[in-house]
């Protein structure tokens, strides 16, 4: 395995215990604001609250960057041949990921309802990572019935929820 940065397993290690820190000093702060509690303000209305969700959220995902890395470093030991399945950084599903990210921000949104496009960009993600042995009939029927129902819960959640209106 070689050593470049990005590609190394240290480097994940390294990465992902900067980004437990960032995370770390995020959820500080946020748990530094004013509640506003004399003014009646909820858990859910203080100031704090999405920051400090982000920031627990950047911790965890860095503890999975550091995890990946730590068992990557304990497969360097292994035999060549066990290590045969590598595939590089940037790869085909990378740019397919970014691509259909893309799609989704400069054309879908605002062009179409929020629910519709929410609803297209889940089922092509769910259709193009579906495995490939599965038959185009059942990849086509769980990309349709995933993004509709991604759609439903995300326009009711974020409308009816959180009282945030939608593009």
């Amino acid at each position: 395995m070689s050593e470049n940065i990005g590609q190394s397993p240290r480097s994940d290690i390294v990465g992902g215990g900067l980004w437990m820190a960032f995370g770390a000093v995020i959820l500080g702060e946020a748990l530094r604001m004013d509640r506003f509690t004399a003014m009646g303000a909820s858990l859910y209305t203080m100031p704090g609250f999405v920051p400090g969700m982000v920031g627990g959220l950047i911790m965890l995902l860095g503890a999975v960057l550091a995890f990946r890395g730590w068992r990557r470093k304990r497969a360097a030991h292994m035999p060549a041949d066990a290590q045969a399945g590598s595939e590089p950084m940037l790869n085909r599903r990378v740019l397919a990921t970014f691509a259909l990210s893309m799609t989704y921000a400069a054309v879908l949104i605002g062009r179409l309802p929020f629910g519709v496009s929410t609803a297209i960009y889940v089922a092509a993600f769910i259709w193009i990572f579906s495995p490939p042995e599965h038959s185009l009939r059942r990849r086509l029927a769980n990309a349709a019935i995933t993004g509709v129902a991604t759609a439903v819960v995300v326009v009711l959640v974020f409308e009816k929820l959180f009282l945030v209106t939608l593009p």
